[in-house]
């Protein structure tokens, strides 16, 4: 192990918020995660692209809410008990926007040790994996850990933006 791998290994040492998406576990840094709430009326703001299901108001302030399984080109589904929205900070040029992310169902916190996290998978020239912060080996399965700053560009957090500022 490298030095360089060392200090980022430690770097994301810490508690997640794992969920699902289909067959699938995720996991964010807790430190990202503002509040998970239950399904609520979400209200469609037109000419937003297919992942963005609308705006929620959430005690007052207008939140953007992405569905997490469209945005990564999965099979929408229709909602269960179990669907919720978990509003995170995402920070994008030094300046923080609260969103949701519409998921399947939230499934614990782990607390994730360096050593258990490899890094993002290569999958050749084409694909853009700045947006998986590393593979965490945790409770006998694999969790795409994500960067949850990187899972939309620049230009879609600044269209989410005006869609709820036009709410």
């Amino acid at each position: 192990m490298t030095i360089e791998s060392a200090v980022s290994a430690a770097e994301q040492t810490g508690k997640y918020l794992t969920f699902a998406l289909g067959g699938e576990e995720y996991g964010l840094e807790i430190l990202k995660v503002r509040e998970i709430i239950g399904l609520m009326d979400i209200t469609v703001v037109p000419r937003t692209p297919s992942f963005v299901r609308g705006v929620i108001n959430l005690r007052g302030k207008i939140i953007p809410v992405v569905d997490l399984r469209v945005k990564f080109g999965m099979e929408a589904i229709e909602n269960t008990e179990e669907t919720c929205i978990i509003v995170v900070e995402v920070t994008r040029n030094s300046k923080s926007i609260e969103m949701g992310i519409l998921v399947d169902k939230v499934s614990e916190v782990l607390d994730i040790q360096g050593e258990e996290i490899e890094g993002p998978p290569s999958f050749g020239a084409g694909f853009d994996a700045s947006f998986i912060m590393g593979m965490a080996k945790a409770k006998d399965s694999v969790k795409i850990l994500l960067n949850i700053d990187a899972v939309l560009s620049a230009e879609e957090v600044m269209d989410l933006t005006a869609a709820s500022a036009g709410a």
